[in-house]
């Protein structure tokens, strides 16, 4: 049986999952994603638990749990001008920061560094914090790709797994290669994932069958027009099944411009998500838009474990 199937729909059916990663990352962030919540553009978004808003955003959530936020591992601290690290606090991590007690700025040296059994204990303090704050996650994913070993091949999906399945967290993990980017996929990477495929079903993980975005940075002469055109492109040609979109969105700030390399695609990507055209565009399609707590009671309803919360 499907995935689409398993979750109530047609086999022939595009679901789509619509996800806002990075929420908690600063204030503008958080606005953005919220509005986006609320208005219908968006399925679900994705909390940074170890960044400086994580908490206004988990507080937003936690009053308004009708929207779907899971927990966007963090591992990484990217920005030169503002960084983050661990959130668990009385045991040793010192594996996943640098002599500055940050995270590693790219998953290069994060892979090469990190011990197994420091990232799962990192991986259940943040899942441990949203609880404390109030939120009841919906599903996990990873910032930057970083649980992925995308570098090294050194993965610590085993771990995350195992995180997610006790507490019962569907994961952004895909199954299949869409199509439209085989191009940047090695058939190494095709392999890997029939496997990780594999090991999420042996752990009782519910995870996606396609995972699609555009590039993070913003293209020469782009424009919140010339945008949403290549989203309408992009998902016309998506494949039957689960697929999840990943945004950034942000409302424009100052506060974004003096740490983000891409401040300006960032809120081409929430104004584009308004656009009513979008929205019609994906009616004409015929393409559902879905949401991850569908993924969570399925995964759930496979299992007598009983969760946290």
């Amino acid at each position: 049986m499907s995935l689409a199937e398993a979750l109530g729909y047609a086999k022939e059916d595009r679901l789509l999952i619509i996800n806002g990663d990075d929420y908690g990352l600063n204030y503008s962030v958080n606005a953005a994603v919220q509005h986006l919540l609320v208005n219908g553009s968006i399925s679900s978004a994705t909390l940074m638990l170890p960044c400086a808003w994580a908490r206004e955003a988990a507080l937003w959530s936690a009053s308004n749990q009708q929207y779907d936020v899971g927990v966007h591992f963090t591992f990484t601290s990217e920005w030169g001008n503002y960084k983050w690290g661990p959130v668990t606090r009385h045991s040793d991590v010192s594996t996943l920061v640098t002599n500055e007690g940050y995270f590693h700025n790219n998953c290069l040296n994060f892979e090469q560094s990190a011990s197994p059994s420091q990232v799962s204990l990192e991986l259940s303090s943040q899942v441990e914090m949203a609880l404390n704050l109030g939120v009841k996650p919906t599903h996990a994913d990873s910032h930057m790709g970083s649980l992925y070993g995308l570098e090294t091949g050194r993965h610590f999906l085993l771990e995350t797994l195992d995180v997610c399945a006790y507490y019962g967290l569907p994961f952004r993990l895909p199954r299949y290669v869409n199509p439209l980017q085989q191009h940047v996929v090695s058939q190494e990477y095709v392999e890997s994932i029939k496997l990780l495929a594999d090991l999420a079903d042996q752990k009782g993980v519910v995870i996606l069958d396609y995972l699609v975005g555009l590039p993070f940075e913003l293209g020469k002469d782009e424009t919140m027009e010339s945008f949403t055109h290549s989203l309408k492109e992009f998902v016309t040609h998506l494949e039957p099944g689960v697929s999840e979109l990943i945004i950034h969105p942000s409302k424009p700030s100052i506060e974004l411009e003096t740490f983000h390399r891409e401040p300006q695609k960032r809120v081409i990507e929430w104004e584009a998500m308004q656009q009513a055209s979008w929205h019609q565009h994906l009616q004409d399609q015929g393409i559902k838009l879905i949401h991850w707590q569908e993924l969570q009671r399925l995964q759930r309803s496979k299992s007598t474990r009983q969760y946290p919360f």
